[in-house]
Parts: structure tokens; C-alpha cells; sequence
């Protein structure tokens, strides 16, 4: 998961609309149907109009329901929020029995919907623990094992991944690791709405989509823009770390971050950094690492 520029141009608002995908948790049914047209029927241009805004509103319905009774919901933010190019796209896929059984228990207790309607008390959801921020945690793997390695840090691990979710609950409960919570909807939100001045002490973006397009390179996450929602809500020495094994990607990383005056890099070349230990080596970058691809990190201080 990744979100991305806060102020896309009018121009790239409609062609973005035209080609994404269905948002997650819609299928082909849900899809708002076509007015009929043609000399074929009867149907007047008010008629045609009234059934694609009542096809629309019933699509955007079910996005808004839950996939289950007390787990993520499928929109947490609603409507109430401008509309943005964001740099994730939700995507459909099973959620598996196990998992499912671990949102349904665990989700009320770890889990929370990024709504944007409140400021969260992150001392009170992590029993004082200092808190890092996880943007994007794929299956969990990596997240539960940080979790579980460094009990005394709390991990606020955000991502719109349903199957993941649940993975990760399970996996954190399974080793008994009390640490971690996930939410569930666009980081840029929660950066934005929910978190209050000062209160991370880390942010984490491990393997974002580096969309490789340059047409899409607008949706990456790493933008000037992005930093400055995250520069306010970090305490000063905060880490903010970075891994890709997309080089073009890690090439922008370095230069945006480099350039914006909040942070400094703690590389003393200021290049790249090695990975550090607490950074398990997922199953991703063993992939891409099989691809020959090269894993570059990046550690910048909030000052």
C-alpha cells in the first residue's frame, strides 16, 4: 500500500477516474450499468441520467459495507474526504478461513478504520509504548516479526488489504505479540487527521509500489508533498526508513528526501544506508533479489 500527491491537477483527476480498476470488494455485477441509449428505446436523456446516478449510489453503497459484521471497513473514510490520485489500489482477493477467524476476534480489540473524524490517543492504544508508523505491510510476515523481536515498540501498521490484515493479527497473536495495531484506509488521512503533532517516533515504508510507468509516477508515495504531512507528526530524531529494490524509485527517494529541509540523512556519504538488523528480510525481496534487483535503504531524521 502507498498513498501519494495531496494536490493532483484537475487534468489528472478525470483520466485517473477513467482508468482505474473497481475499487476493492466490487465486482463486475456491482458495476454501475450503462443508461440505454440509441433509438431502440424509449428512454429520455432525464430517465438515462436518473438510472446511472441510482446505478452509481448502489455501487457506492456496497463499497461502503463491511466484508463482515465487526471487521474493516470496505471505505472508512467515506465520502466526506476530497477526492485524490492515490498511490494504492485496493485489490480483491480471498480472504481465507483462518483469517477471517482472526479479524472477527481480533479486530475489535487491534484493529481500528481510518475514518478521519477523531484524533487517535496513541499513548492510550499502546500503553505508553513508543510508536512507529508501518505504511503498506503486504501479508505481515515482516511487521509480526519486528513486533515480536522488539516488544518495547509500538507498531501502528496501516494497509487496505483485507487478506493481510487478518494475516497479520494472526501471526501477532500467535506470538503472543500485544504491540501491534492495524488500520484499515489511506495513510495520508491518518497522517493527516488522526495523528497528533509530534506522536511517532519512527515511519516505516518498506517495498512501496514503485510504479514503474512513467505516466504514474505521480502515485508514488515518496513525494515532497507526502513528507511534509509526516515531518509534523514525528518527534525530532525520528527515523524515517525507506527500502526499494526498484532503483529509479530509490534514486527519487534519496533526491526528495535529501532536499526537504525537516530531515537529514544519517548515511554519513549521503547515500544509501546498509540494511539495518531489525529489518527482516521479507519474502518479497528474496524475490527480488532472485531477479537480480538491488535493495537499497534509506534512514533520514526528522530535525
Amino acid at each position: 500500500m502507498s498513498e501519494q500527491p495531496l494536490n493532483p491537477t484537475s487534468a489528472d483527476a478525470p483520466a485517473d477516474a477513467a482508468s482505474d480498476p473497481a475499487p476493492a470488494g466490487s465486482t463486475a455485477a456491482d458495476a454501475p450499468a450503462a443508461a440505454p441509449t440509441g433509438p431502440a428505446t424509449d428512454v429520455t436523456a432525464d430517465e438515462a441520467a436518473a438510472l446511472r446516478a441510482a446505478s452509481f449510489e448502489r455501487a457506492r453503497r456496497l463499497r461502503m459495507e463491511p466484508r463482515f459484521p465487526g471487521g474493516p471497513a470496505a471505505d472508512p473514510a467515506g465520502s466526506h474526504h476530497e477526492r485524490r490520485i492515490r498511490s494504492f489500489q485496493p485489490r480483491r482477493s480471498r480472504v481465507t478461513t483462518g483469517q477471517q477467524e482472526a479479524l472477527e476476534r481480533l479486530w475489535p480489540k487491534w484493529g481500528l478504520d481510518i475514518d478521519g473524524k477523531r484524533v487517535l490517543d496513541l499513548a492510550e492504544l499502546f500503553d505508553g509504548l513508543p510508536v512507529v508508523l508501518e505504511i503498506g505491510f503486504g501479508m505481515g510476515e515482516a511487521t509480526a516479526q519486528m513486533a515480536a523481536d522488539d516488544p518495547g515498540t509500538g507498531i501502528l501498521a496501516v494497509d487496505v488489504h483485507t487478506p493481510g490484515q487478518g494475516n497479520l493479527l494472526g501471526l501477532a497473536d500467535k506470538a503472543g505479540s500485544t504491540n501491534v495495531r492495524v488500520a484499515n484506509g489511506d495513510a495520508v488521512i491518518l497522517l493527516r487527521e488522526m495523528l497528533a503533532p509530534e506522536s511517532l517516533d519512527g515511519l516505516r515504508v518498506y517495498f512501496p509500489d514503485p510504479w514503474p510507468k512513467a505516466r504514474h509516477h505521480k502515485r508514488r508515495l515518496i513525494q515532497p508533498e507526502f513528507l511534509d504531512l509526516v515531518a509534523p507528526v514525528l518527534k525530532p530524531g525520528a527515523i524515517v526508513h525507506c527500502a526499494t529494490d526498484w532503483e529509479p524509485y530509490a534514486e527519487q527517494m534519496l533526491e526528495v528526501l535529501t532536499a526537504h529541509p525537516r530531515f537529514a540523512n544519517t548515511a554519513a556519504d549521503g547515500g544509501y544506508a546498509p540494511r539495518p538488523a531489525f529489518r527482516p528480510l521479507t519474502r518479497f525481496e528474496g524475490q527480488g533479489l532472485d531477479k537480480g534487483h538491488v535493495v537499497r535503504d534509506l534512514l533520514f531524521a526528522r530535525v
